[in-house]
Formats: structure tokens, sequence, C-alpha cells
């Protein structure tokens, strides 16, 4: 359905069927190729009739809606009218009579597709992370080429109605002040803000950021705008960045704007602004990984539903929930949507926030926690000593969760140390107390601040528990991969032998290869993800104009085929040979004629994925040989290794944020246990639940004891025995034209599996 309901209502050529071919390479292409067209007449009871006449003549009676609360709320309603519309169509003899009965049900399912992510009952909508993704390159732009000016910026941000982008990307840089919609600042706003801008330049800290959204406003309905000074204060912070979200209001619904704050800065403090408005750049650019895979998922839990809905099935939305496609109610969501404007009309800012639902208000809360030091005399006095450090091998988003963990220790009152490359580090003495401004503008770094080292524990033990004993280390924190999994299973073991493991201990999932059990998700993985789907994105461009090309690529993590199955699945592989799905010569000659028979089409680009440890025979060289004999005359093959480009660069906004919010859940987690098991003036910690992973199951983060993960574990090959990832295949393979079948959500649970469905359906779905 090109140009949205108007093309529905306009009909004729704006109606037509999609082949196979006419959606190849779509996967990188930002915005809409089949377009979208804000549509007068749809809303009008004569427009809708012609759209039901246009669909009728076509057969189409399954409608999938991508868009936002209004699009979605129209097409119910189309819904709810289309009986009435085919009598109509009938007594006007437009269609024959029999219509009505052959096409008497319209079925309904809506996809969510907005930057903003403002509507209720899904975590993310597609195209909010791809936005997030254009605004941190801004902010790490202007990090670094303004680092030499003692300067504020001032960044307005997309969000006139909802403030997730202003917060989730203040979350992500760092921000010192975000002003959104939801959460407009009290009385005397202005002179705090300024308070904390002069106080950070005086601790000689070199950033600082506001973010503002569109349509921020204060507490009397001023608009809040960006402005700012022209005073370099020598010893002073030699950069503020101020984020505004485009619908930033004060308490009284007064906008806040940029040129507000511009103004406001310049006035207090001199400080020499900048004004940055970020505009339609954020609706634009190549889909992000994230994206890419939620529309994926989204796309086939959409089309099972429609094939699953009879006639008083009612209409319903695909959503996600942490890690999970689910269904839900499409007017409830509309409703409750609806619901928190007219909060924010009312003044029931709070109430707003609580119905932007659990993702946004903990954001709002970790935001809050971290961006906000409360002076010395307000800090509570715990007496306990953290300690903090990377084990194994580096991934992005480990310094996000380190700041966070530094930052939330001491807003809980006790003392944070640092522990340098790892738990040899450790053995070794190298360990600092690290303090809240130290940890400054650490969340767009890459790699590991702290350094970080492969080497377990056991070997070095005693010496670890001298250091424990030395600095009075109270509770533990590791952030890292497999190493760290392994290593804290060697800790509470040791406990039997030292009581100074008898402690609270946490660890925190941090790895490329996503292969630690007991999560579903790592620290590091999003951003490998993007940067193997952008390497893919050029590979396959590279061809372009040129003869048919197959690309061969390897891709890390050990055993663990996430990031050659997932990565495959965003980049549009059409193959991607992975260690925990066997293979074999027959298995890689039947692709060789899959992929021959498709380049006889109009598709002239390959792409396979192989995951480094997939097979020890059947390497990549071999493959790409294999590749190259049986194409000859069809295609030619090329190869390519990513290598460590995939564990480098910044980390992406969805690393970012996980690090942070996980390790302040962690932080929060270990005052509790510190204060639970603090007896006769010491800690001891000696039983399971005070030795646990936190990870992302499903739908939310739970703490789980590394003991009872054991079972869980296949520590040959490094990965976990069952990977919920590994449901996702058939679905890479459906899309790549193999013949396959798909009977589960692509959540991998089994919550809507298609019973009866003829193999060959003749639905008419249309988009």
């Amino acid at each position: 359905m090109l140009k949205g309901y108007q093309g529905m209502v306009d009909g004729g050529e704006n109606i037509e069927e999609a082949s196979w071919e006419s959606v190849s390479s779509m996967l990188q292409v930002g915005g809409t190729v089949i377009g979208s067209a804000r549509c007068k007449e749809f809303r009008s009871h004569e427009g809708r009739l012609k759209a039901a006449h246009n669909l009728v003549q076509q057969g189409i009676t399954n409608l999938c809606v991508i868009g936002g609360d209004g699009s979605l709320t129209g097409a119910n309603l189309f819904r709810e009218e289309w009986s009435g519309l085919l009598t109509e169509l009938v007594e006007q003899g437009l269609i024959e009579a029999d219509a009505v009965q052959k096409y008497s049900a319209l079925h309904i399912v809506g996809m969510v597709g907005s930057i903003d992510n403002d509507f209720c009952g899904t975590d993310m909508t597609i195209g909010t992370d791809s936005a997030l993704h254009r605004i941190i390159e801004v902010v790490d732009a202007i990090m670094t080429t303004a680092q030499s000016h003692q300067r504020t910026f001032v960044l307005e941000v997309m969000g006139r109605h909802c403030g997730y982008l202003a917060l989730v990307s203040a979350l992500a840089c760092g921000a010192d002040w975000v002003l959104i919609p939801e959460m407009p600042p009290e009385d005397g706003w202005e002179d705090k803000m300024c308070e904390k801008l002069s106080a950070t330049r005086s601790r000689g800290t070199r950033l600082n950021i506001i973010i503002v959204a569109e349509g921020a406003i204060d507490r009397h309905g001023k608009p809040i705008t960006s402005g700012i000074v022209k005073d370099n204060r020598a010893g002073m912070k030699r950069l503020n960045i101020i984020i505004v979200a485009e619908g930033a209001i004060d308490r009284s619904n007064r906008p806040i704007t940029t040129d507000n704050i511009k103004d406001l800065v310049v006035k207090c403090l001199g400080f020499d602004t900048r004004v940055t408005i970020l505009g339609h750049v954020q609706r634009g650019g190549t889909p992000s990984a994230f994206d890419r895979i939620l529309a994926s998922r989204m796309g086939v839990e959409a089309v099972l539903a429609l094939l699953e809905t009879t006639a008083n099935t009612p209409a319903c939305v695909v959503s996600l929930c942490g890690n999970q496609s689910v269904r839900l109610p499409l007017m409830e969501c509309v409703q409750m949507t609806q619901e928190v404007q007219r909060a924010m009309d009312g003044k029931r800012f709070e109430e707003a926030v609580k119905l932007r639902g659990r993702s946004f208000e903990n954001n709002l809360k970790t935001y809050k926690l971290l961006a906000h030091r409360k002076p010395e005399s307000e800090l509570p006095i715990s007496n306990f000593n953290v300690a903090v450090l990377n084990v194994g091998a580096p991934s992005a988003g480990m310094n996000a969760a380190v700041r966070s963990a530094v930052r939330v220790g001491i807003s809980e009152g006790h003392k944070m140390f640092a522990v340098s490359d790892g738990f040899e580090g450790f053995s070794k003495g190298q360990i600092k107390e690290i303090k809240w401004a130290d940890v400054g503008g650490w969340t767009g770094q890459g790699g590991s601040l702290l350094g970080t080292k492969r080497t377990l524990p056991a070997k070095h033990v005693d010496k670890i528990a001298e250091q424990m004993r030395e600095h009075n280390i109270n509770a533990l924190l590791i952030v890292g991969g497999f190493e760290a999994f392994e290593s804290l299973l060697q800790l509470y073991e040791a406990r039997a032998t030292h009581e100074d493991f008898c402690i609270p201990m946490c660890m925190l999932p941090a790895t490329i290869s996503n292969n630690v059990p007991g999560t579903d998700l790592s620290i590091g993985a999003d951003t490998a993800l993007n940067a193997i789907v952008e390497t893919c994105d050029r590979i396959k461009q590279s061809a372009s104009g040129t003869k048919r090309r197959v690309f061969i690529i390897e891709t890390m993590g050990g055993y663990c085929g996430y990031l050659a199955s997932v990565g495959g699945l965003a980049a549009g592989a059409d193959a991607a040979y992975i260690y925990e799905e066997p293979f074999d010569i027959r298995d890689l000659q039947a692709n060789v004629e899959h992929l021959t028979e498709k380049m006889k089409t109009s598709i002239q680009r390959g792409l396979v994925l192989r995951n480094e440890n997939c097979n020890e025979n059947y390497t990549t060289d071999f493959i790409y040989q294999l590749y190259s004999e049986e194409g000859r005359g069809v295609f030619d093959s090329r190869k390519n290794v990513l290598g460590h480009m995939q564990q480098g660069g910044a980390p992406s906004p969805f690393d970012r944020n996980f690090g942070t919010k996980i390790s302040a859940k962690a932080m929060q987690w270990v005052t509790k246990k510190l204060v639970e098991t603090f007896r006769q003036g010491r800690v001891f910690a000696n039983t399971e639940d005070t030795c646990c992973l936190l990870g992302m199951r499903r739908r939310a983060l739970v703490f789980q004891p590394v003991v009872q993960l054991k079972g869980e574990t296949d520590f040959v090959h490094r990965i976990p025995k069952e990977q919920w990832w590994l449901k996702l295949r058939p679905l890479m393979k459906i899309l790549a034209k193999y013949k396959t079948s798909y009977d589960v959500s692509d959540s991998g649970q089994l919550e809507h599996v298609v019973r009866n469905r003829p193999k060959e359906s003749d639905a008419s779905v249309a988009m």
C-alpha cells in the first residue's frame, strides 16, 4: 500500500502486490520505501468508504498498520465500520452482494513506528534507536571538537509531546541537565541549573551537557529555549552541553526553549555558549541494528497474529516488553497513550511519568540518581567499601557501567574503589579510591578505562584475599564476560577457605559474544552488531552496479553464534554458519545452489556470515573456495574477516544505557545485601543469594545465584546450553527465501503457536 491511507483512498496504482524481489535490499534503507502521507479524507466516512471499495476490489481483508496512535486509532475505526461500509457499497451497486459474505471481516494488527517512543504498551517503537544513534553521534562530535574551548552546549532534540529521546540521550552522554515535557522543572530551576554548571566547572571537569526537548516548558507554561555565555573562566569546566527535549515545559505549562537557556546561562554565569538544534536529522539515516531486528521480529509477529485472528478477535498491537514480543489490545494502548497527554495538560506530571511505563520511569530515576550530586553533608555514611573491576575482553559499555556503579555507590554513602587490570591487578594491589568526578565523561568511551585481563582469581586467591583485608573491601562488583562468570564461581567456592570472600558479590555481563549464561543480552553486543551491520552494508554496496557477487564474512564470538545469527538477520544474510547448528557439505552445497537460483533473478548480491569457531574444517577459506568454484559462471565471491573492529568503537546508545541501568540496579542490590549481612561490626555473607549475576531474562532484570547457573552452562565451549536467539534463525532463513517453517513466536516463547494453519495461505495482507 503506497502513500499510507492516502494510497488506500486513492486506490489504483497505489495498491500493488509485493514480490520477493521488490522488497529486497530494503533493510538498510531509512524512512519508508512504500511512502506515508497524512490523509484528511480518510478521517471522513466518505473517504473510508472509498478505501473499503479499493480493498475489496483487491481481495484484501488483512491490514498491518505501521504508525502512531492516530494511525492505529483510524485503523480500528475502519475495522469497526467495515461491515457497514460493505453494505453501503452493495446499496450503491459498487460491489456484488456476495462480497459482503466473502469479505465479511477486516483484520487489523498494528506496529508502532515513531522516533519519539511515545506509545504506551511497548518499551521501544520502531525508529527510536536509530534516532538515538543520530543524537549521540552529534553529542560525541561536539565533545571531541569542543574540548579546547570553555563552552556550554545546549542541544534541542525532537519530542514535542514526549521526552524519551531527550531523557535517554541524556543518560547516554551523561548530560548535566535535561528538560522534558513529562517532568517540568520546579520553580527556581534556573538558579539550580546555573549553580550546578558553576560547581562542575570549579571542579575542573571538561564537559557540561544540557539537553532540551523540542516542546519543553516550565511549570508556568513558559517556553524554555537555549542560549549561553561568552566569558571564559580559567580553571572552570571547559565544556557544558545542555540537551532540551522539543516539548519541554515548566510547571505552569510555559514552553522552555533553547534560546531561553542560552540567555539564562550567559546572563547568570557569563559562559561562552553554543546552541545546536538537531531537527529532522534525527529522523534520517540508516536504521540501526536494533531497529532492523525489532522491525523484523514485530513484522513476523504481526503476520502470525493476522493468520490466527478470527472475526471476534479484537485488534492488537505488537509490542516489545523487555526482550520479548507481545500482543496487546490496540485500543487499550491508544487510550493509555492519550491519557498521558491529558495528565500533562492537567499538570499531573508524576502521573504522566507513571503512565509512560516502567521503562520511562526507570530511565528518569536513574538519570536523577547519576546526574545530580548531593553535597557531602547530605550523603549518608555507610562505612562500607565497594570495589569495581573489569574481567575478560573489553567491550563497549563497560565504562558506562563502571561510571554508574561509582556514582550510585557514592550516593548510597559507600567508599568506592577501582581495581585496574582485573584480578591480576587485584593481586598486585592496583586498587585506589575513585571519586564522583573521576568517572565524568566515561559513558561515551569504548574499551575498558580501568583495564581488563582474562586472568582468573584461583591462581592468586591468597594474594587477592590479602588485598581485600588490607583495603577492607566489603562488596565486589565485576563487569565482564565469561571469564567474569567463572571468576565469580571461583570466589564463591573460595569462601570455604577464605572468609574475606564472604561478602556480597555481583556480576554484570559485558561481552560482545553474548555468551554468558543467565542473561539474554550482554553489554557490548549491540555495539558489535552495529559494527557488523554497518560493515556488511558497505561491503554489499561495494558491488553495486558490478557483476553478481557473494560475500563470505567471518564474525567473532568464539563458539557462540549470536553475532553471526543476529547480525545476519539485521544485514539480510542468505546464510549464517554457527557452532550451535551443525552443518555438513550437503548443507553448504544446498546453500550454494539456493544462491545460484536467486542470482538468476534481479538479485545481484549475496551475503554469507560465518562464526569464527563454527567448524574447524569448514573454514572461511574453505567456504570461500567452495562458493567460488560452485558459483562459477553465475557469481563470483569475496571474503572478509572483520576481526577486532567488532570489539572497538564508541558504545551504542543501547549499550550505554543498558550498562548504566543494570549497574545502578546492581549497586542498589549491593547496598541491600550489605545492610542485611552486617552483623556484630562486620559483613558476613556466605549464602548463594549473595553471589549473583544480574541479567535480562525475557521481560525483567533478575538476580541469579551463579551456583545455580552452573547447570545451564557448557564450560568446554563457553556458552549457555540454551540460547533464546536460536529461535530467530528460522526467521532469517525465511527472509532469505528458504522453504522452512516458523511456528513459534519470534521471542522464542511458545505463546502464539499458529495451529491448523494451511501450509500455503491465500490470504492477502496490506501494509
